[in-house]
This record gives structure tokens, C-alpha cells and sequence, in this order.
């Protein structure tokens, strides 16, 4: 047996410029990192002739089948089916957080299981190649609406700045930041959990089909992640960190009427008036995870504000797909 440990995302600036659709055109480049939540993936091999069936898999529910073709568990199906695996085969998931709540989930599903299906064939895959191998499969396998951010923070983690330049091709820069300022960072950073899950499909097919009126608030959101890597790679105080996650929400809320709602705007607000100097819905939008931005002493002001909500303890810069035991 192998386990296989892959972060969940949190996406600080540049979400949407990740889409091919925009980049293709005017360039795109997130910055992000990867979060000490993770999901889990235990693969081992099934001696199918004890059994009456060859693959078994466990998530929400559990299949047992014999043929790859009668999987219901469709991203299941055809990695199974990509990595040329097609029987005497266990695979058990878990997860840290829910799923379709803004952190990525689905491409670090893709991610864990590509890489644990290689282990278990005694195969080699570097960080560029999984991420790769998982943006092919949810775009052009799947053909789900999704961006490459996901693919590359679940494969590599770290805190990082990913451009975008082709199709295929992205650079990942990882952020050397004294120890101590990034540890005021993840200290600034605070989680809460809206009480509602979502699917990003159609929300963000909703803003590809607006593009041409998104194109300037994608174009303004780009903009803000060179403002805010040069925070981070300065001195100054970081609270303009959270000045600027405040300006991309705004930003991000007009693409799409879906994006955020009137209990969403009554969270944040919540948030902001007991001290938080920023924050922004994580995720296409609709629910999941909010996250704010403010000083620490201002922490438990908030805590009390928004004590309606579940608050997720977590940290930044954590490593990316890992095979934990085998």
C-alpha cells in the first residue's frame, strides 16, 4: 500500500486570468499557495482472483467493478484509463476539507491520484509533468471549464507567482521571504467557512460566456498581482496585502451576479467592520471558503463577529503532492 498526501489551495490574486481563454490574449499569472490541508489517496493492489471483482474504489460511496468502463466515478474512470491501469487495483480517498468549497479540491483529487497511480506502477513523475498531465485530463479528457492554477499549487505547493504562456506552458516562482515575514503572513491569514458547497462548472462557464464584458475586470485583477508580489518581496507593512485582496474581491464580483450573494456580502462586511483589512470569497464563487486579511490582535474581534461560522486553523506554503508512505 502507498499514500499519497495533496494540498488544497488557497488562491490570494490573479483567479480567472488562469483560463487559456483569457491568457491566450493578455497574458495571466496567479499567486497562490498551497495549504497544510490535505486530501489523502491509499492505493494498493487488489489480488482480483480472491474476489469477484478487479477495482475498488472508495470515496462518498464505494464501487466495486470489474471492467473500467463501469465506473460511475467519471475523473476516477479515465485516470485509470490515462495511467493504462485496468484492474487489481484498491483506491481509498479522504479529505481535510469538503469538496466544491473554493480551495480546489477536484484538481487536487486529479493531482494525488495521477501521482499515486504512477508510484504504484514504478513510474517517475516530476511536479511540471503531473501538473500538466492533470490540466490535460480536466480540460481536454473532461472537458471541464476549469483554469491551471489548481493542477500547478496541488502538484508543486509552496507560496508562489505562476505565469502563464501558452496552452502548455507556465513558469512557477516560489517566494523566498525571510522566515519572519512569512510567518506575519500566515498569521495575518484567517479561514471561515460559509456553510455552503457549490459546483465551479457553472459559474465559471457563466463568465466565459460574459468574456468580452469580464475582460476588463480580469484585466484589472491581473494587474493587482505585481502590486502584491512586490508587497510581499518588500519591507513595507504587509496590511496593504490586505488593502489589495479587498480591491480584487471587488473585482472579482463583477463577473458574474452568481459570484457572491446577499449572505456572502453580510459575511464579509461582518469581517471587515470587526477589523479585517481585506479578504475575498476563494474559488469561482457562490460559497465555500472566505478569507480575510488583518492584523492578529484584531483575531479574536473577528472570531466573535463572525461566530456564526466555522473558522478553519491552517497554514501557507505547504509541499505538494507527496507519496507519505509505500
Amino acid at each position: 500500500m502507498l499514500i499519497v498526501r495533496t494540498p488544497l489551495r488557497v488562491s490570494f490574486f490573479g483567479g480567472g486570468t488562469d483560463f487559456p481563454e483569457f491568457f491566450l490574449k493578455n497574458g495571466g499569472a496567479v499567486l497562490g499557495t498551497a495549504i497544510n490541508k490535505y486530501i489523502y489517496h491509499t492505493v494498493s493492489h487488489l489480488p482480483s482472483w480472491l474476489f469477484n471483482h478487479t477495482i475498488r474504489f472508495a470515496y462518498r460511496k464505494v464501487e466495486f467493478v470489474n471492467q473500467i468502463d463501469e465506473l460511475e466515478h467519471i475523473p476516477f474512470r479515465e485516470i485509470l484509463r490515462m495511467c493504462g491501469v485496468t484492474r487489481d487495483l484498491e483506491v481509498n480517498l479522504a479529505s481535510d476539507l469538503p469538496s466544491f468549497s473554493g480551495l480546489g479540491s477536484s484538481s487536487s483529487f486529479s493531482v494525488g491520484l495521477i501521482n499515486g497511480l504512477h508510484a504504484h506502477c514504478n513510474k517517475l513523475i516530476d511536479a511540471r509533468m503531473l501538473a500538466r498531465l492533470a490540466i490535460h485530463l480536466e480540460r481536454n479528457i473532461l472537458h471541464e471549464t476549469v483554469g491551471m492554477q489548481d493542477q500547478i499549487f496541488a502538484a508543486y505547493g509552496g507560496l508562489n507567482l505562476v505565469r502563464f504562456h501558452d496552452k502548455n506552458q507556465f513558469t512557477v516562482e516560489p517566494f523566498a521571504m525571510p522566515s519572519n515575514r512569512l510567518q506575519e503572513l500566515d498569521e495575518s491569514l484567517m479561514l471561515f467557512f460559509t456553510g455552503a458547497t457549490r459546483r465551479a462548472q457553472e459559474i465559471e462557464k457563466k463568465k466565459l460566456l460574459n468574456f468580452s464584458r469580464n475582460e476588463k475586470h480580469l484585466q484589472n485583477i491581473l494587474d493587482l498581482v505585481a502590486h502584491a508580489a512586490a508587497i510581499l518581496k518588500g519591507d513595507n507593512d504587509l496590511s496593504e496585502f490586505g488593502y489589495l485582496l479587498d480591491q480584487t474581491w471587488r473585482e472579482k464580483r463583477q463577473l458574474d451576479d452568481t459570484v457572491s450573494s446577499a449572505e456572502i456580502d453580510s459575511m464579509y462586511q461582518l469581517g471587515i467592520g470587526a477589523g479585517a483589512l481585506g479578504g475575498k470569497l476563494l474559488g469561482a464563487g457562490g460559497g465555500g471558503f472566505m478569507l480575510f486579511f488583518a492584523p492578529k490582535e484584531r483575531h479574536e474581534s473577528i472570531r466573535h463577529a463572525l461566530n456564526g461560522y466555522h473558522e478553519i486553523d491552517f497554514h501557507i506554503n505547504a509541499p505538494g503532492s507527496t507519496i507519505i508512505h509505500s
